[in-house]
């Protein structure tokens, strides 16, 4: 079920979500989170997409705030227009009971997954007050998650909607410049920040981290890490290892490939490798030992943000690699 709200506000749309409800038989008690997305269009119907699989483990509130950039050309020339025809051009003229400057969609049912999805679409000065917009909507008593899919703003605890949340995931990979846009996050990183690079990883360190628990526990004198070049991922996975091993890592870059390919842990008794040949699967190789193939597909989005949703408090162990690793493989 999709219902448009055009030229609506706030409290006509929680109204209408009220009465989705009852209609129902249902009530947004059942919600674990609200999730805010920040998106244009072009990003929109994706980010959607991907909430909408997170939600089948998490139900959840989705808000998605897409300024009307169409409008606003139409509201820059007006707005000269409104300058020259009044002595007080902080009066916005468009604020009024004919021009809410917000259009809205609600998504219920099977075109909203495991909740409701509502998309915001304000025009004009609402553009910079999502804050006032988003409030109003919150399920009560329930975290506030951010997300922003593409590109982040550079502080995103100082962004207005980002202030709001418990938990902000950002995923600079899919950035215009991901390394810029990591370097920006580093330098305003609070401990609720996270960024799905660093998800990406989740598999790759639980499996290399398991096999250096096995015997014999030998230092680990050389470390080889291989994949495409300019993957972000990949850099932060380096700078783990560097910061936990306390040795420097080599990057052997691989042509055409899509993600990390492997690991290669050099130890007194021969090496220990994570090697992925294939999309799907991966193979461990242990001294000693026939090497054992296991199932490791690549993570998807839907994978990374699931799992954020799963665990919306500070992750520690990003907070060193982001903070301390990630200058040791830089220098």
């Amino acid at each position: 079920m999709i219902i448009d709200l055009p030229n609506t506000r706030t409290r006509e749309i929680a109204h209408k979500i009220e009465q989705l409800h009852e209609e129902r038989g249902e009530s947004a008690t059942g919600r674990v989170l609200t999730l805010l997305i920040s998106a244009d269009d072009s990003e929109l119907e994706h980010a959607l997409e991907v909430a909408n699989a997170a939600s089948r483990e998490h139900p959840c509130r989705v808000i998605a705030i897409v300024p009307d950039t169409d409008y606003e050309a139409d509201t820059a020339e007006a707005g000269v227009k409104a300058m020259e025809k009044t002595d007080n051009p902080a009066i916005d003229l468009t604020d009024g009971p004919a021009e809410s400057n917000l259009n809205a969609q609600v998504r219920f049912g099977a075109d909203a997954g495991a909740g409701e999805i509502i998309i915001l679409r304000p025009r004009g000065g609402l553009i910079n007050h999502p804050d006032t917009l988003v409030i109003p909507l919150l399920v009560p008593d329930v975290p506030v998650v951010a997300w922003w899919p593409t590109n982040p703003p550079s502080n995103p605890s100082k962004d207005l909607m980002g202030a709001m949340a418990r938990s902000r995931i950002t995923d600079a990979l899919r950035s215009n410049n991901p390394e810029a846009t990591i370097e920006r996050l580093r330098r305003n990183w609070t401990p609720e920040d996270i960024d799905l690079s660093w998800t990406r990883l989740t598999v790759w360190r639980a499996m290399l981290a398991s096999m250096l628990d096995q015997p014999p526990h030998l230092p680990i004198t050389a470390v080889k890490v291989t994949g495409p070049d300019e993957f972000l991922p990949m850099d932060l996975l380096c700078a783990w290892l560097r910061l936990k091993l306390g040795v420097n890592v080599d990057v052997e870059y691989v042509n055409d490939a899509e993600a990390v390919t492997g690991v290669y842990l050099t130890r007194a008794d021969g090496v220990v490798s994570l090697e992925r040949p294939h999309e799907d699967q991966a193979l461990i190789s242990m001294p000693g030992q026939t090497p054992q193939a296991i199932s490791v597909p690549v993570r998807t989005i839907e994978d990374c943000l699931t799992e954020e949703l799963r665990r919306i408090d500070p992750d520690e162990v990003y907070a060193e690699v982001i903070n301390e690793g990630w200058d040791l493989i830089r220098h």
